[in-house]
């Protein structure tokens, strides 16, 4: 929580005197109580920035000058990936007696203003995946808060895990190229999330190892509406009909596989329908979803265990723990019988 150049953490007069404002001016702005104008509240937001500044308005254990409690930052809590990730890191926070406060940036106007506010109550805070920006997540760390990241690339200084997911994607493209599937499509927007930008890398290497041009992906969100309407424009297709879809998540598979089933085409004979997550329900829809199964209540527990190992002092250094992923090869893409899971 360095201020500037001082070395010690910024208080509300450092901020006032950077934006050259009154005490009081800046109280109204950083509680959100009272009139402020728009100019004040900008000038405020900038040197709150500038100075990496936290407000810490709950009070703290005098014994151990902790909340013992985590944030936990979510770009949405829509589809089940959510549900379980929630359930892991609820359950270990709950057994090691933390308390956990969940912030939704999606539809948030301004997200690093949340955040912001959200550091004064917690001791340290789990952001998954975009749901801010790098630069928030770096002013979180000069500001002292302990970050630990899910499914996001390595940042310097915060902890970070994530689920494999280049080489299962490569996996899985490749076994359908093996099985004669020539004109497969990538359904997901890679510049969504490093999650699904690296399941789009191993799509793609599946296709340079056998020399083939690698097909542009279906960049839509991760959503049952677009999966419906990717169905609709598969179906709508006169010629390049493909013959495999690889779905970013179950969630657009699931719908799209639906959608197919309402209109009766043969899934897999005349196309592969492929998810990721392994979902409940992609165990008991007709045809059973192929998909690839990634440890979603383990990325909450273990990213619950290392924000505390940080917040204590357990431990100093950041590290950056892959979690493996497997194949689980269903129905709808001609495997028959049981599921069948690969390593």
């Amino acid at each position: 929580m360095a201020s500037g150049t001082t070395g010690r953490p910024a208080t509300i007069y450092d901020v006032a005197a950077r934006a050259k404002l009154s005490i009081a001016t800046v109280s109204r702005v950083l509680q959100g109580t009272g009139p402020v104008s728009a100019n004040a509240r900008a000038r405020v937001d900038q040197a709150a920035q500038e100075l990496n500044y936290v407000p810490l308005r709950a009070a703290r254990s005098l014994a151990v000058q902790r909340h013992e409690a985590h944030g936990l930052v979510l770009p949405d809590l829509a589809g089940p990936f959510y549900g379980d990730l929630l359930m892991g890191y609820e359950r270990w926070a709950g057994e090691h007696g933390q308390s956990v406060v969940i912030t939704v940036t999606h539809g948030n106007p301004d997200p690093r203003r949340t955040v912001r506010d959200l550091a004064g109550r917690v001791d340290g805070i789990v952001v998954h995946g975009n749901s801010l920006d790098l630069s928030t997540v770096q002013g979180l760390r000069k500001a002292g808060v302990p970050v630990v990241l899910i499914a996001h690339p390595p940042v310097s200084g915060c902890d970070s895990i994530r689920s494999e997911s280049a080489a299962s994607a490569e996996q899985l493209t490749t076994r359908l190229l093996d099985h004669s599937r020539t004109n497969l499509l990538f359904v997901g927007d890679p510049a969504s999330s490093y999650d699904v930008s690296e399941r789009y890398a191993g799509f793609a290497k599946a296709h340079e190892r056998r020399g083939l041009q690698v097909p542009k992906p279906q960049r839509v969100p991760l959503t049952e509406e677009a999966g419906v309407e990717v169905a609709e424009k598969v179906l709508q297709a006169t010629t390049g009909r493909p013959d495999g879809l690889l779905c970013a998540n179950d969630e657009l598979a699931l719908a799209m596989l639906t959608a197919f089933k309402g209109r009766g085409i043969d899934v897999p004979g005349e196309v592969v329908v492929t998810g990721w997550d392994d979902v409940m329900a992609a165990r008991y829809v007709s045809p059973g979803l192929t998909t690839v199964r990634q440890p979603m209540a383990e990325l909450g527990r273990l990213a619950a265990q290392r924000l505390h190992e940080r917040v204590t002092g357990e431990r100093s250094r950041a590290r950056n723990d892959v979690l493996a992923t497997q194949l689980v090869l269903r129905v709808s893409c001609g495997t028959n019988g049981a599921a069948e899971v690969t390593e």
